[in-house]
């Protein structure tokens, strides 16, 4: 099973007002597995940046003039993506976006039905009124977020894929191997078991009857 996890940063909050995306970032996922393959780009939005907007992600205009235009990797985007289920937190806030771009390009947009909003599983595993931004999912999880100084869609997008898993059930201790029980030996490469061997030596009594069954046997071999 293939799914996308992907993010957007913007010149602000509303498509519908003239904002523009200026960075999308994508994380495949095989089988709920990172496969190792990302999709990134820096968009110029062809319009000023806002100073409240480059405060969240530190995109400036400087930076972003000479970027390629949404246009310019569309078809790269849609061929990373393919039919895959998106992950995105907030769903709503980034297919708006996306699709203002893609109607821009005369491309079809995207279903909302095929995105699956962390936002939404997270209010199902977290407790009522709790915060589901993604920093607060991190630190809920235990994530290590400590890189995220600004925002950035790639790398908001790779954390945003180990929530996700998360909240899967694929980081439940629960779940995990006793890693002290079963860790390596770096010298003998041997694993440490948590407990000895349990002795399997016969008892007395047991090495009596043992001895009274073979005498019954002709020719025994044990007897040899």
């Amino acid at each position: 099973m293939r799914e996308v996890v992907l993010d957007t940063e913007t010149t602000g909050l509303d498509p519908n007002s003239g904002h523009r995306i200026v960075e999308i970032g994508c994380v495949e996922l095989i089988n709920h597995v990172a496969s190792g393959k990302v999709l990134q780009h820096y968009l110029n939005p062809e319009r000023d940046m806002p100073i409240e907007a480059e405060r969240i992600h530190g995109l400036s205009n400087a930076f972003l003039k000479d970027k390629p235009c949404f246009a310019d990797i569309v078809a790269e985007l849609m061929a990373f993506i393919e039919d895959a289920p998106l992950v995105i937190h907030n769903a709503a806030f980034d297919l708006g976006f996306l699709n203002m771009e893609l109607t821009r390009c005369g491309q079809p947009t995207l279903g909302y039905g095929r995105a699956i909003d962390t936002v939404a599983l997270a209010r199902r595993h977290i407790p009522p009124g709790a915060p589901a931004s993604l920093d607060a999912l991190c630190r809920r999880f235990s994530i290590d977020n400590t890189a995220r100084e600004l925002h950035g869609a790639l790398l908001d997008a790779t954390l945003l894929a180990e929530v996700y898993l998360t909240l899967l059930g694929g980081r439940q201790a629960t779940l995990a191997l006793d890693q002290k029980a079963m860790r390596s030996s770096a010298d003998t490469g041997q694993i440490t078991r948590p407990r000895a061997p349990r002795p399997h030596a016969p008892s007395d009594d047991e090495a009596a009857a043992h001895a009274a069954f073979i005498a019954t046997i002709p020719n025994a071999i044990w007897n040899g």
